[in-house]
């Protein structure tokens, strides 16, 4: 079977691919969940954040976003000593004030779903890369989701970011044409 590039570098990095990469999420608190992760994972690599998954579920209230914003200063100490996640103060402190604003959103547009996705008119976006050379880092529209995003007051959330997480929640369908995900998740 032929994977993306990046995809058969480890066990837990072939699972993700082959069952979530790129596969639209429509879920509040999965989208919530990714939008933490990635977030975690900014200057780390995302096999180190897959590792840590089931610690951060378990440390975050399944990334529950009503429980998350109500965080109290003793469990951001109780994170910080955390071994099952990455224990950076300020990515801890971002995944509360995030939360705060998820809520902001789905108050305002009546799920982050309809937020996140308006800016792909509900469509994932098909790219046909043939080479991994071609995958952009970011692109004007994650610039844009990023912008957005920031001016609402998430932590996290630069264009790189949103750009793996727009591949990540299949908002971009990014799986090289010779993968044999290309064209299932196309269908999706």
């Amino acid at each position: 079977m032929k994977r993306c590039y990046w995809a058969d570098s480890s066990e837990i990095d072939s699972r993700y691919h082959d069952s979530e990469w790129g596969v639209p999420v429509h879920d509040d608190r999965k989208l919530f969940e990714m939008l933490c992760l990635e977030g975690a994972q900014a200057g780390l690599s995302w096999t180190t954040i897959l590792k840590k998954r089931a610690g951060y579920l378990k440390a975050f209230d399944n990334f529950d976003p009503e429980i998350v914003a109500k965080y109290s200063p003793e469990k951001i100490d109780e994170l910080i000593a955390n071994p099952a996640i990455v224990r950076h103060r300020l990515k801890i402190l971002s995944v509360v004030s995030n939360a705060k604003a998820f809520l902001g959103i789905q108050k305002e547009f009546g799920s982050f779903d309809a937020y996140i996705w308006s800016f792909v008119d509900n469509q994932p976006i098909v790219n046909h890369w043939a080479s991994a050379s071609e995958v952009p880092a970011t692109t004007p529209l994650s610039d844009s989701v990023s912008k957005d995003l920031k001016k609402r007051g998430f932590k996290f959330v630069g264009s790189t970011i949103c750009y793996a997480y727009m591949q990540g929640i299949g908002m971009v369908n990014d799986h090289q044409t010779d993968c044999f995900r290309y064209g299932e998740v196309g269908a999706c």
